[in-house]
């Protein structure tokens, strides 16, 4: 853990040491600055987009046990994920998702899932 009060490094004791820690901390700064930039432009491809989407597929039987889920970036490429369950078992598909949309069809509530997690930007 950080330990800012017991410091064992001795205080700068003429203008001399004093802009040496100056020329010091200028060099971590520019450093930490390089690795922020860094890490801005790798999150734009992070998951940063979620929506869910619960319903039952088939009205007569079951409850909301099926599901659609997007999972999508800052561009709103991703995933799209669904599940349909029903009492003979459970289906799993998952459509590729690009700039909110995907080449495959995408049932009412894949569209309703990514229209979801699209509006958290």
């Amino acid at each position: 853990m950080f330990n800012f009060f017991n410091k064992k490094e001795k205080e700068p004791q003429n203008l001399n040491e004093v802009l040496k820690e100056i020329k010091s901390l200028r060099r971590e700064f520019q450093m930490v600055s390089k690795e922020l930039e860094a890490l801005k432009k790798k999150s734009d491809f992070f998951i940063q987009k979620i929506g869910i989407i619960r319903y039952n597929p088939f009205s007569n039987v079951g409850s909301d046990q099926s599901f659609s889920l997007a999972l999508l970036d800052a561009d709103n490429n991703g995933i799209v994920i669904t599940s349909l369950f029903s009492q003979e078992g459970n289906r799993v598909y998952g459509k590729p998702v690009k700039n909110g949309g995907s080449e495959y069809s995408l049932s009412n509530e894949e569209k309703q899932a990514i229209e979801k997690a699209t509006e958290r930007n």
